[in-house]
This record gives C-alpha cells, structure tokens and sequence, in this order.
C-alpha cells in the first residue's frame, strides 16, 4: 500500500511538473489567436524593432535628395564632365545615366569607363543590364542582359586591368563629383 501511495505520488509530481514547464513554454512564444499580434505588439518589453531594414539608418548626405531632384543634379554635372572629357560634347548626363538606378553608380561607370579606355555604351550595359539604342555589336556580354557589378563588367571588358583598384577609385570620384555640387 505505501509503495502504491508512493508510486502515485510521483506519477501526481511529475505531470504537475510537465504542466507548469508546458505552461512556461506556451507563455515564452506569445499570445496565439485572434489579436495575437496586438497582444504581442503590447506585451513586447523591447522596444527593437524586428524589421532588419529598420536596423539600418540612411545617411541623408549621400543622397541626391538634399541636392534637389536627380535631374537638377544631372544638369549640374553635366558641364563639369563634359570640360574633363568624361562625358562627350554632345551628351548630357541625364542621356548617359537613365538607365541606371542610382546616380553615383553612373558616375563611376562613367569614370571607370574614362579612365580605362572602355566603352562607355559596353560598360552600361553590362552593369545595369539595360541594352539602348547605342551600338554594343562589339562589347562582351556574360549573361546577355543581366546586370552586374561594376567590378565585374570591368573585369570582363579589360581583363588586364585590377577591377578592384579601378572601381574603388571609380566610385571615389563619382563621390567626389556629387560633393563638388554641394553633397
């Protein structure tokens, strides 16, 4: 009879354990159901966003933003690249850089493009992936009109050149040209 007793008493001890850590366990995810997240959004102690893009803060100086428009900075530049011989006479840089995304990328495509002897129109498409009117019958392409990086682009049409140097230098001057502005 006392084994019985005993035998129950930590059968009565054991699910009572399993029930409170189960409990704790089911507590640590959050609330479940209907109004879950409202429940989860008042009862989180950290106010740390769980967003990754809201880790990461925008440097304001760097954008085109604070310049004014992207087409008033390219008519700023554009005088400025045509005297360095950068950009051709006849060209603005509102032409040369549509199909890209952001300004500075351009820039130092422009310059790489410059400075290496490149084609400007093979350079352009290769980075952006965006084939224009200009002629291109003569430029190496690696994955037909899938843009890389400019790294990679000057590696691919000046395979001599280091990559790395030309484009770190490159992008140097891009930065270099949009504060000559006022950035």
């Amino acid at each position: 009879m006392k084994k019985t007793l005993f035998v129950a008493e930590i059968l009565l001890f054991s699910v009572s354990i399993s029930f409170t850590v189960g409990a704790e366990h089911a507590a640590a995810q959050g609330p479940a159901g209907v109004g879950a997240s409202t429940a989860a959004q008042d009862s989180s102690p950290s106010l740390h966003s769980l967003n990754p893009i809201k880790w990461v803060k925008k440097d304001s100086k760097n954008s085109t933003d604070t310049l004014g428009s992207r087409s008033e900075v390219e008519k700023k530049l554009t005088p400025s690249l045509q005297a360095r011989g950068i950009l051709a006479a006849n060209a603005t840089a509102t032409d040369a850089c549509a199909p890209f995304t952001a300004l500075n990328e351009c820039l130092a495509a422009l310059h790489a493009s410059h400075s290496l002897g490149v084609d400007f129109n093979c350079l352009r498409a290769d980075t952006t992936g965006v084939h224009t009117g200009a002629d291109v019958s003569g430029c190496k392409f690696a994955d037909g009109e899938k843009a890389q990086g400019l790294h990679k682009a000057i590696h691919q049409l000046k395979p001599d050149v280091n990559a790395k140097r030309a484009t770190k230098d490159a992008e140097q001057q891009a930065k270099d040209d949009l504060r000559g502005i006022g950035g």
